[in-house]
């Protein structure tokens, strides 16, 4: 399997993790998912009013520098982590 095809695999499985995952996380899978799909930010920053996709925004612009095969791996791995994670609480 490849890489892209395992990202898309673990992007669907991400949709499964629990309501419990903190924000933390889900703003640095948003990073990581936004910079190996989309690339680099491509926008600017939105307002201190925003703060919701301030937030996002900011946890994408964290990861920039990142290629867009560094930041699928990246994720793939937070993934699994937060999975396994979420599996040992249960």
């Amino acid at each position: 399997m490849g890489l892209k095809e395992e990202f898309d695999e673990y992007a669907e499985k991400a949709k499964t993790l629990p309501e419990s995952t903190t924000n933390e996380n889900k703003l640095i899978l948003y990073g990581l998912y936004k910079q190996a799909t989309v690339g680099a930010v491509n926008t600017s920053r939105p307002g201190i009013f925003n703060m919701r996709d301030r937030a996002k925004w900011d946890a994408w612009k964290a990861v920039e520098g990142k290629s867009k095969e560094e930041a699928m791996g990246d994720y793939v791995t937070k993934v699994k982590q937060l999975l396994e994670e979420a599996g040992a609480s249960t």
